[in-house]
């Protein structure tokens, strides 16, 4: 009988839903970092053995983690953002990095486009005025703002950009948007190079631009207020792209009318400002969570660490 061979031993970052964390368990020996209670001792003490780091896009992995895996080869992210991951540690030790683009572009636009009816129609308040009993019905519920035929920008015209434009074009918007270069999706949307001029122009501004450092609070003060006080920001790419002080100071004065966010900073912990809002949508950092995308998130995740492991080409390379 042959001997079967040692497992490659991997780091996890952080927890995946069951469905992707029992194949992963079975194909590799899962170092759960965010279970151990001094994960920096069993770095130093055990990185050696450790050839990857499986890790989400939210949570990356820093030069220390990198250089302390000293046989490190590969961090395969779950999710699309790598922001969060040192590259150039990466590129200094010739550690691979990939990612899991493509597989949730759409989920992350129907979410984006539900957030922005659902702040707009007010749909999360109509609900408890509702169950608060008969008084909602002896009196109208408060007016809210019609979405078909309104403005909508969108900054960052990439995968999940354009999904998200293709999508609210079946609402009768007027679709703008800001990228590096106008890029000829559709010869109805207007390209506007300036995201504060692209905000002015807009009633919802939705935020899908890769984050960067140079993307860091690309949405300050003067473009988050540009909208008015009938406007709305929705962002689904990454908290890093909004001035989140700037934001909550429009939403407190109404200088802004209102927002929806899948992140912010400090996740998961939520900043005390947002709890005394009524006029913001949170969502916890998910518009990607669905069984069929997260099977495909981690199926990528599982693949990308085989094909290094057998010497052949990454499927989803990003270094």
């Amino acid at each position: 009988m042959s001997k079967e061979l040692p497992k490659h031993e991997i780091t996890q970052v952080g927890p995946y839903p069951q469905l992707d964390q029992a194949p992963l368990d079975q194909a590799f020996t899962m170092h759960k970092f965010f279970e151990n209670l001094e994960p920096d001792s069993f770095l130093s003490e055990s990185g050696c053995a450790v050839r990857g780091i499986a890790t989400r896009g939210e949570l990356g992995a820093d030069r220390k983690m990198i250089e302390d895996c000293s046989n490190l080869e590969i961090i395969p992210v779950y999710g699309v953002g790598f922001d969060a991951v040192d590259l150039d540690a990466c590129r200094e030790r010739k550690t691979r990095v990939t990612n899991t683009p493509d597989v949730l572009t759409r989920d992350v636009a129907d979410l984006g486009v539900a957030m922005s009816l659902c702040q707009a129609r007010g749909m999360i308040g109509a609900k408890a005025w509702v169950l608060s009993g008969d008084r909602a019905w002896k009196e109208f519920y408060p007016l809210k703002r019609r979405v078909h035929g309104a403005r909508v920008g969108v900054l960052g015209l990439g995968r999940i950009g354009i999904e998200v434009a293709r999508r609210l074009a079946g609402f009768d918007m007027e679709i703008a948007n800001c990228d590096l270069a106008p890029k000829g999706c559709a010869p109805d949307w207007t390209f506007i190079a300036d995201p504060v001029e692209l905000a002015h122009h807009v009633d919802y501004l939705i935020v899908t631009l890769a984050a960067s450092e140079k993307a860091r609070h690309i949405m300050g003060r003067e473009v988050i207020e540009a909208p008015g006080p009938a406007g709305m920001v929705i962002n689904i790419s990454r908290a890093s792209n909004v001035d989140e002080a700037a934001l909550l100071d429009a939403l407190e004065s109404v200088t802004l009318c209102s927002a929806a966010l899948d992140v912010f900073e400090g996740e998961p912990d939520l900043g005390p400002r947002f709890l005394k809002l009524n006029n913001v949508f949170l969502q916890p950092h998910h518009t990607p969570g669905t069984l069929e995308t997260r099977k495909a998130m981690g199926k990528l995740v599982r693949d990308n660490l085989t094909a290094n492991f057998a010497g052949q080409p990454l499927l989803t390379p990003v270094l």
